[in-house]
């Protein structure tokens, strides 16, 4: 049996070496081509075609022949495989992986020989995402994602961050087979969420996200006193210094002035009606316990008495006040005349 395979090979090669498969215009269509792992396949010849005789081969294996109404079908496929002694017809029934190939069909009365190929696979499911671990330092260090399935064959994976495709660069590489994503010294912008798409002819699926906390910071710091540039204020003014820094997780905000700590944490800083004493430097020191980064920004606020005391006010509103009713009794005494 095995001389006669290693015979039935040399044929197929000779037949693709002079380029055809097929006689006249008879073809092998399957009834379903990609098929999936365990369904029931038949290679039928179309226009369908009287064989009295003839064996069908895959991948140059024989898999049975028939005369008449007798068949004999190889250990291979024992169980597995019936032929239709009126039209030639092959059924392969609980297909597997295995069974993908080039099947042939040859006969001698008529002559014939056609083919064509049958693929199958594995439905693809529950793709799942393995990390570890999730938190991670900006800069100094990597995350390393593993995408697997439960089932699935002739597998391509696609790697996407939110719904954007993830590609391979400096920083990023992706292995084994596509498998694996790993993400060199991490920024912020890494955080995801990254999922994993699995894909066959046959069917996809997709993982459920992965998020790293990426811890950074504080940097980028701003501080501004009442929404404005200026720094220049006069006494009974009323100011709020507003501080920020990015930072992951968010950063301990803590206030100075002169370089002396005050009693008062968060972004917002607070003056009511400030003297002249307020003048000087005021500091926001921002601080990330979990980088133990410590940063300030520092801005120098001038306290100044207005360009008129009180009393120069008074009398100066006096003043015009006593010129406004002269100038209201000059005009009543110029309508008289």
């Amino acid at each position: 049996m095995e001389k006669r395979g290693e015979g039935t090979l040399a044929i197929i090669m000779l037949a693709l070496i002079q380029g055809f498969l097929s006689t006249g215009a008879v073809e092998v269509r399957p009834s379903m081509n990609p098929a999936v792992v365990g369904a029931s396949v038949t290679l039928s010849l179309s226009p369908s075609t009287a064989l009295h005789s003839g064996s069908w081969t895959v991948g140059g294996s024989l898999i049975l022949t028939w005369t008449g109404a007798q068949q004999a079908v190889f250990p291979s496929h024992t169980g597995r495989a019936t032929v239709d002694i009126q039209t030639g017809a092959l059924t392969l029934t609980s297909v597997t992986v295995a069974d993908s190939g080039l099947y042939v069909v040859q006969s001698v009365k008529p002559q014939l020989q056609a083919g064509a190929s049958l693929s199958v696979y594995v439905l693809i499911s529950n793709v799942t995402l393995k990390a570890n671990p999730t938190d991670l330092m900006e800069f100094k260090s990597s995350a390393v994602v593993t995408c697997s399935v439960s089932s699935g064959s002739s597998l391509s994976f696609l790697w996407l961050n939110s719904s954007s495709e993830v590609t391979g660069s400096d920083r990023v590489q992706i292995t084994d087979g596509n498998s694996t994503l790993t993400i060199v010294n991490v920024t912020r912008y890494d955080q995801g969420p990254f999922r994993c798409l699995v894909i066959n002819p046959l069917s996809n699926s997709t993982s459920a996200p992965v998020n790293f906390t990426i811890n950074y910071g504080p940097d980028n710091m701003a501080l501004t006193v009442n929404g404005q540039n200026t720094t220049s204020f006069f006494v009974g003014s009323n100011l709020t210094l507003l501080c920020s820094a990015q930072s992951g997780p968010e950063a301990r905000l803590q206030w100075a002035f002169r370089g002396e700590t005050l009693n008062t944490t968060g972004p917002l800083l607070e003056l009511l009606s400030v003297s002249e004493k307020q003048s000087g430097s005021y500091s926001c020191l921002a601080s990330n316990h979990r980088t133990n980064v410590n940063r300030n920004i520092t801005t120098n606020i001038m306290v100044a008495k207005s360009p008129l005391s009180g009393s120069e006010q008074r009398r100066v509103h006096v003043g015009l006040l006593s010129l406004l009713l002269l100038v209201g009794v000059l005009s009543s005494l110029s309508g008289k005349l």
